[in-house]
């Protein structure tokens, strides 16, 4: 059969590694899609700079539009990341009739439904698997191989950086801004880290993930979002001596009420599963009737890996050519036509248990201040240590973990406790779950 032709719009670390995928593995992926699938032209910001991969017989640009616009072009892939130019582009291709594959993450949170809607309009496919945890094929097999089930909660380390983070700090000992450093050395995170390490980039693919797991619209404004910078090597080492570990979890799970959202530092067993993913791996814990709970585990970014999925995505998309737009996989696993308005519940509802830190001055009378308030609101207490104070500190760590409780009985202890006279600083907090 005649090639597909591609056009690819950004020829940078994924889109670099898409071409060199492509054909490396072209007999393999001839096979499986049933014909050749040919990068023709590509958009690059210079278009003259070396590559990382060949570009013999690719037709370089400088202008995306003119790639958009070229009538041989039957799928356009996005990998020039943002929400905003890349949302132009990727609804004029839509409107040209050509099927779209894209990684980008923010703009499927923001703009999906909207872009789902006008592929539907036009009979096109948009895929993008590539946009939550690189290589893992998780979209696939929470849209398609657990079709049967129904998924009571997923968990995730869904941010390579956040998770080098933690893993440095927990078993080096070193400080959050020393591994961060590292991190952007190593290119594991941006000049501008803040996507990163204050959960939004999680937030982002949990949206995702959601919507695909429990058949709602893409809401990314009802994640409730909090990043790690707040976390010290104590709370890593205190947790430690507690029996768990902190990882920077994205949460979703059908609640009485609803569906909540959350993305957050944890407390987990340091036997689950999930306590032992390290360094910048991803993983994604899914809890489904009737199959019980699964674990999906590898590179969660990076060239290869995420070229992985996007090939994954244009071979389904090659697939699909001679199928009927209402025969294909629906985007969010759901019909569009039976999309849930089951609600997000907000997290001021959610019951969670807790791991408290407090430095409080080191004179009697304070430790029972500080229990007497937590029973005052209802909160039971798990365990209580009293860590002895370093050389010439004025204050001493009050270590506390909490039964479950719901988040606003908790947001107001803390307030109290943050009143005393005695206490220094905030209440450091971080949620512990069992992921039962």
């Amino acid at each position: 059969m005649e090639p597909v032709k591609v056009g690819v719009l950004g020829l940078g670390t994924v889109g670099g590694g898409t071409v060199n995928l492509l054909e490396r593995n072209r007999d393999e992926i001839t096979r499986r899609a049933g014909r050749p699938v040919d990068v023709i032209r590509a958009a690059a910001r210079h278009p003259d700079r070396p590559r990382t991969c060949s570009t013999e017989g690719i037709q370089l640009d400088y202008d995306a539009q003119a790639v958009v616009d070229d009538p041989q072009i039957q799928i356009i892939v996005e990998l020039i990341g943002g929400d905003t130019l890349a949302k132009e582009l990727i609804l004029r291709a839509i409107d040209n009739g050509k099927h779209v594959v894209t990684a980008n993450k923010a703009l499927i949170a923001l703009h999906g439904n909207e872009i789902f809607a006008r592929a539907r309009a036009n009979g096109v496919t948009v895929g993008f698997e590539a946009a939550v945890a690189g290589g893992i094929p998780i979209i696939k097999a929470v849209r398609e191989g657990l079709v049967g089930n129904r998924i009571e909660w997923l968990a995730g380390i869904i941010n390579g950086t956040g998770n080098f983070i933690l893993t440095e700090m927990c078993y080096a000992g070193r400080a959050f801004g020393d591994v961060l450093a590292e991190a952007q050395r190593l290119g594991y995170a941006e000049a501008d880290p803040t996507f990163d390490v204050d959960g939004i980039d999680a937030a982002h693919k949990l949206t995702i993930l959601a919507s695909i797991a429990f058949g709602i619209p893409l809401q990314f404004d009802k994640v409730y979002t909090e990043g790690i910078g707040q976390i010290s090597t104590d709370d890593v080492a205190y947790a430690a001596e507690l029996g768990f570990r902190i990882k920077h979890l994205g949460i979703c799970r059908r609640e009485g009420e609803g569906i909540v959202l959350r993305v957050h530092p944890t407390l987990l067993p340091e036997r689950q599963l999930l306590a032992n993913v390290d360094g910048v791996m991803n993983a994604v814990m899914v809890n489904a009737d009737p199959l019980g709970p699964t674990l999906y585990y590898g590179a969660g970014a990076g060239a290869e890996p995420t070229a992985s999925a996007v090939v994954a995505d244009l071979v389904d998309v090659v697939r699909e050519f001679t199928l009927e737009p209402e025969n294909r996989v629906p985007y969010l696993a759901f019909q569009s036509h039976s999309l849930s308005d089951e609600p997000v519940v907000g997290m001021q509802s959610v019951e969670t248990a807790y791991y408290l830190r407090v430095e409080a001055r080191d004179q009697p009378g304070v430790l029972a201040d500080i229990t007497g308030i937590l029973s005052h609101a209802g909160i039971s207490i798990e365990a209580i240590t009293q860590k002895q104070p370093a050389p010439s500190a004025e204050t001493v760590p009050v270590i506390l973990l909490t039964h479950q409780v719901q988040e606003m009985r908790m947001d107001e202890a803390c307030e109290r406790i943050e009143a005393m006279e005695a206490i220094q600083g905030h209440v450091t907090r971080i949620r512990v779950e069992a992921l039962r």
